[in-house]
């Protein structure tokens, strides 16, 4: 079993920067493919980057090089960097773990969830 706890939400103006963290407990983190995923009202949850355990990352296409991915394992830690935020970026973010060698973008893949923390971005 692995819990997820997010943190960082917020509300900031456009243009600005968030870094949410997702503190993972049970099973070592290390082990796990961590993403992170988005659901706005109104909107299906939506893939926004993954991390596996070789380093290889993926974005989806709207927030590449904009935010960046990275995980500390021995603080059991993966972090989302958010920069130059749009109002399309507000959403409810929640960080996601599967037990699993290879990224996927697909949220059913992911068996582990955290509660969220709500991003707002006002223009």
């Amino acid at each position: 079993q692995v819990q997820l706890v997010e943190s960082g939400g917020g509300l900031v103006q456009a243009g600005n920067s968030l870094r949410l963290s997702c503190a993972a407990s049970g099973r070592t983190f290390s082990n796990y493919v961590t993403g992170w995923f988005r659901q706005a009202p109104g909107k299906e949850r939506e893939f926004v980057a993954a991390l596996n355990l070789s380093g290889d990352i993926s974005y989806s296409d709207s927030v590449k090089g904009r935010f960046t991915i990275s995980r500390d394992n021995a603080k059991n830690t993966v972090y989302l960097q958010m920069n130059s935020l749009k109002p399309e970026d507000t959403a409810v973010y929640y960080c996601a773990a599967r037990f699993h060698m290879s990224i996927d973008s697909r949220s059913d893949e992911y068996g582990y969830w955290g509660q969220g923390t709500q991003v707002t971005v006002s223009s």
